[in-house]
């Protein structure tokens, strides 16, 4: 009797601890993982009372959405337009946004809700852009809108994401001081639209901003666009086209400073600088000794010094001779620095340019060189009777010179030591292999210039893929220029009308009224085909024409907003003044999108 008493416990007992187990097993199941991400923006199922209302007088607001969402920034986000001191007060409520209005409203009035990218869906953050919603406390609803583009001054390519906003002129002394209730975003065709505006004069401007999005101008940071003169809004209007820059500081200012681990220092500026210079105050022999290397643009300086054994010192940053400002750099006794010489070259994928020297570039001045330490393979076979010389500007730099051949392979050797720089900091061991670049690569453009006013000046720029500036001619006749020997591939030519004729582009200014100069962009890339020679009209146009916008496929906007494009795939076949004023590639070449809100 005791054992079937046992046998039975035990059986209990077993039976009890899987249940457990299964139960365990059950909850720890979770919901499967994986599948396509969702990047679609919550949709709106009904306002309660509904948008475009007339006549309204309720206090409160109703949202419905298709799923779960949360508010980020609604304070930098949400308008009211017109303002109000007592804004309306946004909560959620499951799947509904709740607006309260707190404070009273004026007679006869349309009013429009502005949510900017306050509303976002809870799992992946996809935003629910230009969301308004628009009431009248009268019987009518101003009706009045403004739509255009807006495009980069500098590239030409269209914004997306670009807060266009006006102001009444009565208000635009607000401008820069307080954010602007009226505004909306453009979308990836660069488009913006305003609606539901009443009649009257406005300032209309365009922001792109990079600290935050309080729309709020800080020209320290922010790209600006706008139209100089009032719009006086009698009736809709389309094609006010705006082009956005960054300005220049009004004050120059050292942006950075920084004693680098290697000993040298990095200033970065503010401005780009015309004839700048650095020297080092209390020290003579630092100031004789250094050595300097501006950027490009003159906006930034690394200084490099022989001497470290200073406790502080104070550096100039100057300009055509005239010190701009001077800052302090210290040091403690204790301080150690790491000195790697890495040595980059000028091949492209292991090619050397046939038109090119072999440039070897070192991140500090190069004291001494030993030829003897370095071994050059031809085919494996040593050759020795290469030069090695230094740049006559650019301490930073040598170069290998040597008889190069098709059609062989390269190997070259640097010993430990064959470059030594300041501070006594040498290379490691390094090899770089290459081959020489066939000619028939290369190519030659020829652009026949055409200027259309013989007294201004214009700045023709060839520009690689990247929309980099290749090579820049100022001219004022008309002219051939030649790209000599440039590897085989499309290159987009520009025009800039260097109204001040000093031979650089020149940013606008908002205080002053002052746009940009204009840049215009020959319509299609030019294609250079290897071992061919092509020759070109360039027709500059008389003033730059306007931009037309990419066609754009139609998609659902929370506030119905209708694409009716009217395509044009008639591409020019010849190179210069298009009919039409097309500007950049070929694939803009339509009208712009006309839009209309519902």
């Amino acid at each position: 009797m005791a054992n079937f008493k046992s046998y039975y416990f035990r059986y209990i007992n077993y039976v009890s601890i899987c249940i457990i187990l299964c139960s365990l097993g059950c909850a720890s199941i979770q919901s499967p993982q994986g599948g396509p991400r969702d990047t679609t923006a919550p949709k709106i199922i009904s306002m309660t009372p509904k948008n475009l209302s007339v006549n309204f007088k309720a206090k409160k607001i109703l949202i419905e959405f298709d799923e779960y969402f949360k508010l980020s920034n609604e304070f930098k986000e949400f308008t009211i337009s017109p303002d109000q001191e007592k804004p309306p007060v946004l909560k959620v409520r499951q799947k509904k946004l709740e607006i309260t209005i707190q404070d009273s409203l004026e007679k006869n009035t349309t009013y429009t809700m502005n949510f900017g990218k306050a509303i976002i869906d809870v799992n992946e953050g996809n935003i629910v852009k230009n969301l308004s919603y628009v009431f009248s406390t009268g019987p009518e609803l101003d009706s009045l809108s403004i739509s255009g583009n807006v495009s980069n001054s500098s590239t030409g390519e269209y914004e997306k994401d670009i807060t266009v906003f006006i102001l009444p002129l009565e208000r635009d002394s607000l401008f820069g001081k307080k954010r602007a209730s009226i505004y909306t975003l453009t979308d990836s065709a660069g488009h913006y639209q305003i609606n539901n505006l009443r009649k009257g004069k406005y300032k209309i401007y365009a922001l792109k901003e990079v600290n935050g999005g309080d729309k709020i101008y800080q020209q320290l940071s922010d790209e600006i666009g706008f139209i100089k003169k009032p719009l006086v809004l009698e009736k809709s209007v389309d094609n006010i086209n705006l082009e956005i820059f960054k300005e220049l500081a009004p004050e120059f200012r050292i942006k950075d400073k920084k004693l680098l681990d290697d000993g040298s220092i990095l200033l970065t500026f503010n401005q780009q600088l015309k004839n700048p210079s650095i020297t080092i105050s209390d020290f003579k022999n630092l100031d004789e000794n250094k050595k300097v290397s501006f950027s490009k643009n003159n906006d930034s300086a690394h200084v490099y010094l022989d001497d470290l054994s200073f406790d502080s010192i104070k550096v100039n940053v100057l300009d055509q001779g005239k010190i701009l400002q001077t800052t302090s750099f210290s040091r403690e006794k204790k301080d150690t620095y790491k000195r790697v010489i890495t040595i980059t070259d000028n091949l492209t994928s292991g090619k050397l340019s046939p038109y090119k020297t072999l440039t070897l570039s070192l991140p500090l001045p190069i004291t001494a060189v030993d030829p003897s330490k370095v071994i050059l393979l031809e085919d494996s076979v040593r050759r020795t009777n290469f030069e090695m010389i230094k740049d006559s500007v650019n301490f930073l730099k040598y170069y290998l010179k040597y008889p190069w051949k098709q059609k062989k392979d390269y190997n070259i050797k640097f010993g430990e030591g064959t470059f030594t720089t300041i501070f006594d900091a040498k290379n490691k061991d390094f090899t770089i292999v290459l081959k020489l670049e066939s000619t028939d690569n290369f190519g030659t453009i020829t652009m026949n210039a055409e200027v259309p006013d013989t007294t201004k000046s214009y700045i023709v720029e060839l520009m690689n893929e990247k929309k980099e500036v290749l090579k820049s001619t100022a001219i004022t006749k008309n002219t051939p220029i030649k790209y000599v020997n440039y590897p085989a591939g499309k290159y987009a030519i520009r025009v800039i009308y260097d109204e001040n004729k000093n031979k650089i582009w020149d940013t606008g200014n908002v205080a002053l009224g002052l746009q940009p100069e204009k840049i215009w962009y020959l319509p299609a890339d030019v294609d250079l085909k290897a071992n061919w020679e092509r020759e070109d009209k360039l027709i500059i146009p008389l003033t730059p024409l306007p931009v037309q916008p990419k066609p754009t496929t139609p998609r659902t906007q929370p506030n119905n907003i209708n694409n009716n494009n009217n395509n044009n795939n008639n591409a020019p076949n010849t190179i210069g003044n298009p009919p039409n004023g097309l500007r950049n590639a070929p694939d803009r070449m339509s009208q712009p999108p006309r839009r209309s809100n519902n």
